[in-house]
């Protein structure tokens, strides 16, 4: 049997808060000791900030932009999460975001709430005079709603160190003469960032995969050296996990970017794919590649999937044609939950991104600890933490799952005592994360007690 099924809905539902919530919906069901009321604490968003503003380009245009910051849930630390930068950014993109960070911190186990933010824009169409303008006014409309100890920021999607540094500089123009270095991670390493933050997401990806591989959740692949990969969006995660991938044996045979994607079956070098792209905008052109269309690169036999673009990518209009036999989500939000009952009903393992990707959150973790403490560790051990947990937290899932699937009788007696007409069937790994995380969030919520 199979997980409850999420294809009663009559159109596949695309809405990723709505997504979000289903996946939340999914899982608490296997949680039947959970209150009605702490079910709708959990699910919905602490705070939502639209924030419309307006600044003066560089050419000396007037032109406004419309910022969302959602704070999620602090029940057990500061809100974490990322600002994208985007012409498609939504209000319900970003709580979605917000809520998957919520359950990523607590399936990874770091001392975080989720949070989440961004600004509808092009960067392709801004200058970067532009873009410090549109972030410095950004964050100083924001106010005290970010802080070191409330809500702190990261790079996402069109962001970088440079969008962190100035995030930074504009809040302790804000702030003098308090410790503000951790209100936001991902800065430069010359003002507090940490090393090994920018290869984080790929790298947590990489050792949640090899962590899999060795508790043999893919038959006759217990290892990287050897894997075929397929990399969908090649930027910064898609681009280091290749590098990553590829240094461990794997063969990297496509690639993808907003330009187009390409394959070489005899396999893609990764430094000679990111060189192509820095010269040309796009991996599109990369000698010794055939070009190839985006749905054909999601349906390539491989080993290895690793979606690292948007939401929605992998859908149940196109998921019966994946032929990868693992998917590690390296993006948040790749594949709809219709898309899930198919990828499971044919045998695709699916690392969740809230586990997978979760490298990002957890040495941003790192940089905001040394921060605090004033202190800068070397690579080794800050690769070496990473892996810790990274490794933990796949282990914790993976038991989590057999847990719950090696009890299903005695939670359908549960489930029936409370007079519920659903039967429960097997969970997948994403659900298990969920069920991993709402426990660890709730019983955090319990222990605290319900203010007043």
């Amino acid at each position: 049997m199979t997980e409850p099924s999420a294809t009663a809905v009559r159109q596949e539902e695309l809405n990723p808060y709505r997504i979000a919530q289903l996946q939340f919906d999914l899982a608490a069901r296997y949680i039947p000791d959970l209150k009605k009321g702490l079910i709708e604490f959990l699910k919905r968003p602490a705070r939502t900030l639209t924030i419309e503003f307006p600044i003066q380009t560089e050419r000396g245009n007037v032109r406004n932009f419309v910022g969302y910051r959602v704070l999620h849930n602090n029940v057990r630390g500061p809100g974490k999460g990322g600002i994208r930068y985007h012409p498609d950014v939504t209000a319900d993109e970003v709580r979605a975001l917000a809520s998957w960070m919520t359950w990523k911190c607590a399936v990874v186990d770091v001392p975080f709430g989720g949070a989440k933010g961004g600004i509808v824009c092009n960067p392709k169409r801004l200058t970067q005079a532009d873009l410090r303008r549109i972030t410095r006014r950004f964050i100083s409309d924001l106010g005290d709603q970010i802080g070191p100890h409330t809500d702190v920021p990261a790079p996402d999607v069109n962001t970088n160190a440079d969008t962190m540094a100035w995030i930074y500089d504009t809040y302790h123009v804000m702030h003098q003469g308090e410790d503000n270095l951790p209100v936001v991670t991902g800065k430069p390493l010359d003002i507090g960032g940490s090393l090994g933050r920018r290869e984080a997401t790929a790298r947590g990806c990489l050792f949640s995969a090899e962590c899999a591989l060795a508790r043999g959740l893919v038959p006759d692949v217990d290892q990287l050296d050897g894997a075929t990969v397929v990399i969908q969006g090649f930027g910064n995660a898609g681009s280091i996990a290749a590098e990553l991938f590829a240094e461990q044996g794997a063969k990297i045979i496509a690639v993808s970017d907003t330009g187009g994607a390409v394959l070489n079956r005899r396999g893609i070098k990764p430094a000679k794919a990111i060189a192509h792209k820095q010269a040309t905008g796009s991996v599109v052109g990369l000698r010794g590649t055939k070009e190839i269309a985006d749905e054909e690169l999601l349906a390539l036999e491989c080993d290895i999937l690793i979606p690292a673009a948007l939401e929605n990518q992998i859908r149940g209009d196109n998921a019966d044609r994946v032929r990868a036999r693992l998917i590690v989500e390296a993006a948040n939000g790749p594949t709809t939950p219709v898309a899930d009952e198919i990828l499971a009903e044919n045998g695709v393992v699916v690392l969740p991104d809230i586990l997978a990707n979760a490298g990002g959150v957890t040495v941003s973790y790192y940089e905001w600890v040394q921060n605090l403490e004033h202190q800068q560790w070397d690579l080794e051990e800050v690769n070496a933490k990473l892996r810790r947990k990274m490794e933990r937290a796949t282990d914790a899932v993976i038991d989590e799952r057999e847990r719950v699937n090696g009890g299903l009788s005695e939670l359908n007696s549960k489930v029936k005592g409370a007079k519920s007409k659903t039967t429960l069937g097997l969970v997948s790994l994403r659900t298990a994360a969920f069920i991993l995380a709402i426990r660890r969030v709730a019983n955090v919520a319990l222990e605290r007690g319900i203010w007043p």
